[in-house]
Formats: structure tokens, sequence, C-alpha cells
């Protein structure tokens, strides 16, 4: 039932060249704009060149966006024109469709990091400590995260633009407070205390665990495994949230 559901899913997504373009192509172009605008800024001696340390970042934080806003409106659209309502009345389970969804948007994701990686590192000069097999599998885990927001999202929204309206709420406190836009250990206690339990501020320690290190960590690892928990636990909770139609 989940592999059929999966496959489901990529046909449509075949079918949808604006989606595929937003998907393979929004994340490299983005990253493109951060290098024109920090290519010609001179680095102090010592120091990680800017767009090596955000444009690192952006290889997570990109997909994690991206997928969430693509998932939320494509499973909320199965919701509205009565697919889902008629897939629930045949042997396939909740949970079983939600996981091919997430299969089927984890393998896009898996495509989607490294067809990003490989713009960053040849067209944009991305330089990396560490592996670059280990950026794209954090990268298409934390786009697997998002897959999970966007199916859960999905279930409290009524409307296309209520599902986008979600992402003021879901994605950019996560953006804010997840260390890039200021060092994390400068934050008020409180603030910090939020950071600790949003999922993308380990994400983020994990691409620069690898930035800064050619070896892999047990941090690295142990941040990998609580962005993997956190689009599980998002999946389950989508599971029992998940309504066959938009009342």
């Amino acid at each position: 039932m989940t592999a059929a559901t999966a496959g489901r899913v990529l046909r449509q997504l075949r079918h949808d060249p604006r989606t595929i373009a937003m998907m393979l192509l929004v994340p490299s172009l983005l990253l493109g704009l951060l290098y024109l605008l920090w290519e010609d800024l001179p680095t102090p001696p010592g120091q990680v060149a800017v767009f090596d340390r955000v444009g690192l970042t952006m290889l997570g934080i990109f997909p994690f966006v991206v997928m969430f806003l693509v998932t939320s409106i494509a499973m909320l659209r199965e919701r509205t024109s009565g697919t889902l309502e008629r897939l629930l009345t045949t042997p396939l389970s909740r949970p079983s469709l939600l996981l091919g969804y997430g299969t089927a948007f984890g393998l896009a994701a898996a495509l989607q990091a490294v067809v990003t990686v490989a713009v960053a590192t040849t067209l944009y000069d991305l330089s990396v400590a560490g592996s670059l097999v280990l950026v794209v599998l954090i990268a298409v885990v934390d786009a697997i995260l998002g897959v999970a927001l966007g199916l859960l999202a999905s279930a409290f929204a009524r409307s296309e633009f209520q599902a986008v309206q979600f992402m003021p709420v879901i994605v950019l406190p996560q953006f804010f407070l997840c260390g890039l836009l200021a060092p994390r250990e400068q934050m008020a206690g409180w603030l910090q205390a939020v950071s600790d339990v949003l999922p993308l501020t380990y994400a983020v320690d994990a691409l620069q665990e690898v930035g800064r290190s050619s070896e892999p960590t047990g941090r690295m690892w142990l941040d990998l495994a609580v962005v993997a928990g956190a689009a599980v636990l998002a999946l389950a909770l989508a599971a029992g949230t998940l309504r066959r139609r938009t009342s």
C-alpha cells in the first residue's frame, strides 16, 4: 500500500513541471543570489568566507522550506478534491498513506539535495571541510522533516491559502532561532530554551559540524538523529489528525 501510494504521488509530480521546477531549481537559484551578494566580500585571515558559512547552512534550510510548502499544498489538494476520502475507503490506512507521501517526497528531496549540493560546490565554489555525502544526507533528512511538518500542517488547513499561512507559524520561528542570524549562545535564556526544542536548530548544528570537521563527529550524528526523530513524530501526529475531507 505504501509503495503504491508513493508511486502514485511520483507519477503526479512527473506531470507537474512547476512543482518539479520549484523543488529542483529554486534552492539553487536562491543560493546563487547569496553567492552573488557575498562573492566580493573580503575574508579576514583565519576565518571562513561568509558564503561558505551561510551557504552551507542554507543547503539544509532551503529544502526544509520548499518541501514544507509543496507537501502541505499537495496533501490539501488531495483532501479538497475528494481523492483522500476515496483512498481512505479502501484498505489503505492513514499511516500507510502518509508514509507513502513521505517516501515519494523523500525521494524528490534526495534528488533536490544532490542537485543543490552539486551546483553549490561547482558553480558557486562552496568549500566544505567534511564529506559532501554527509551534507546531502543532512539536507535529505531536513527535507523529510519539512515533508512531515507539511503533512501535519495540511490537516489543520481548509484552503491552500491557509496552508501557506502556517509557514510563519512553523517555519519562520525555526529559521530565526536556529543560530544562523545570531549565535545561540548570545540569545536570551528563554530564546535559547525555545531554540533547543526546534528541530531545525539541530540540522543547522549538524551542517556546521560538517563544515568545521573533516571527519563526522558524535555530535553531528546526535543532531541528525534528533531531526529524524522529529520527522517521525510529526508523521505520527499527522496520521492521528488527518481528516478525510475539508468541512
